[in-house]
């Protein structure tokens, strides 16, 4: 029994250290391409089809204007371009401040969904806008993202190559400085964007769509059935139903869109158990396509089964300390004490999406952000955090398989439209 022990303790110590090489590759990468000054974006060559932009909104009232009036900004050529508002079943003035804009400009019009139909989560409010779209290239922003004017251009650029089914823009925290929380989120978003999903871009490996800030060809999204009502993460769903059809994902650094993200501790609990368990559903839907299917090379196998795998990490971690220490009272050998020592800091260096300290040094820095290097070290309070959240998603997605039970309810990020630390 005991050996049984160590040879599980063994693996799981093996499997987090696994997420610790992986981000030091990521983080060499970015740096090495930051020195050559790699250029990634298509030049000389003008791509400027028709395309859709869809903006899902459940009363938002306090940004929707934002957003719109930001799309009437936008220097795509309005002959090319139509913004789709899905009115999905509000019951404040968010569809009414949407009426004002589409009759102001004819390329803006609003799709109401009553109360019946609506309110039952996000991609089942895209598959409704996804009707009504005509564009080659169809785009998603959240209601509460202020993108670039420019910004359509350079996601566009990348569906030059027939190959590429989508494009993933880089998201910025747009309240930063109001809490806690939101510097916390912000230093989450440099490491996840600007070097996490910049690596991955430059390695040809599963860059990832973020559900918003979003470019997909409409041919592909209809072919693979619209997005995924049962799958509370449906941009990770979408990400490897894209790989699996043979297509791949870009993610483009230079198209910046800001978010208004949440700014309590409760909102981020909401938001994270939400992520949390549509991250698992993905990895129980898609794992074993992925390890089987022809149209992913080997290392982006490997990428995809570690990005799959990501929100199980905080709970594998928890299980290695508590079965480390557990074997150092009871049978303490040579190698288990330093190597269950070694484990907290195997977390604080390496985690997947939750921050890995030196993905957001180097992230911070290439921004020229150093002034933030001091929240670094409550990142580590932060997995803590997040170990509770995707426990309770699992033994929450466990308990639903077992009984049959409804598997999930959309809980909705409210969002008060006061962040402005980078509108102009």
């Amino acid at each position: 029994m005991i050996l049984v022990l160590h040879l599980v303790f063994a693996l799981l110590a093996m499997f987090i250290s696994a997420y610790l090489v992986r981000h030091y590759i990521f983080t060499l990468t970015v740096l090495y391409h930051e020195g050559k000054q790699t250029h990634r974006t298509p030049h000389g060559i003008v791509y400027q089809p028709n395309v859709s932009v869809l903006i899902p909104a459940r009363n938002e009232e306090n940004v929707i204007g934002r957003i719109l009036q930001r799309m009437t900004e936008l220097t795509y050529s309005k002959e090319k371009l139509e913004v789709i508002v899905i009115d999905d079943a509000s019951t404040d003035q968010t569809g009414e401040i949407a009426e004002k804009f589409a009759k102001k400009h004819e390329y803006i019009r609003v799709v109401h969904r009553g109360v019946e139909e609506g309110g039952k989560g996000k991609p089942a409010a895209l598959n409704e806008g996804l009707k009504h779209t005509k564009g080659e290239i169809v785009f998603c922003f959240d209601a509460d993202y202020y993108p670039q004017r420019g910004i359509l251009e350079k996601l566009m650029a990348f569906f030059i190559d027939p190959g590429v089914g989508g494009v993933q823009g880089r998201v910025i925290v747009l309240n930063e400085p109001d809490t806690l929380v939101t510097r916390l989120v912000a230093l989450e978003r440099i490491s996840g964007y600007r070097v996490d999903q910049l690596a991955r871009d430059y390695l040809r490996l599963v860059p990832q769509l973020g559900g918003t800030v979003v470019g997909v060809r409409r041919s592909l999204i209809e072919f693979l059935g619209g997005w995924d009502p049962n799958v509370l993460a449906e941009d990770t769903d979408l990400t490897f139903q894209i790989y699996l059809a043979g297509y791949k994902v870009r993610y483009v650094n230079e198209a910046e869109c800001y978010e208004e993200t949440v700014e309590n501790w409760r909102s981020y609990w909401h938001q994270r158990s939400r992520w949390a368990k549509g991250h698992m559903q993905c990895a129980f839907k898609h794992l074993w396509r992925l390890i089987r299917s022809r149209n992913l090379r080997s290392r982006e196998k490997i990428d995809g089964f570690l990005l799959l795998n990501v929100y199980f990490v905080p709970i594998l971690v928890g299980l290695a300390w508590i079965l480390g220490a557990t074997l150092c009272l009871i049978h303490s050998s040579p190698w288990i004490t330093p190597l269950w020592v070694s484990i907290p800091i195997f977390v604080y260096s390496s985690v997947g999406n939750f921050a890995p300290f030196f993905e957001v040094g180097i992230g911070a820095y290439l921004d020229r952000r150093v002034r933030i290097y001091w929240l670094i070290p409550l990142l580590l309070l932060f997995f803590l955090f997040n170990m509770l959240i995707c426990t309770k998603a699992f033994i929450d997605l466990c308990f639903y398989k077992i009984t049959g039970k409804k598997q999930h309810s959309w809980t909705k990020t409210l969002h008060s439209g006061k962040g402005n630390k980078y509108l102009n």
